[in-house]
């Protein structure tokens, strides 16, 4: 069992970093937006037990409001 969570752990951080180097040409809107749909992922992961719709949902939310946040 030890075994399957440090690969996750690894395969977790390997994506992590290529998503981050992604970002390097994007506007600070976009990052805005990216990282509201990220967290509002998380949390709609959270609220909802894990539920699919709870999650889309939550990263629906969360990346509008990152944008609109950043709006100048």
């Amino acid at each position: 069992m030890k075994t399957i969570q440090r690969f996750a752990l690894g395969a977790s951080t390997v994506a992590m970093v290529f998503a981050l180097g992604a970002c390097a040409g994007m506007s600070s809107q976009d990052k805005n937006t990216v990282i509201g749909a990220g967290a509002g992922a998380v949390g709609g992961a959270i609220l909802t037990g894990g539920s699919a719709v709870g999650t889309v949902g939550g990263a629906a939310v969360g990346g509008i409001i990152g944008h609109e946040v950043s709006k100048p």
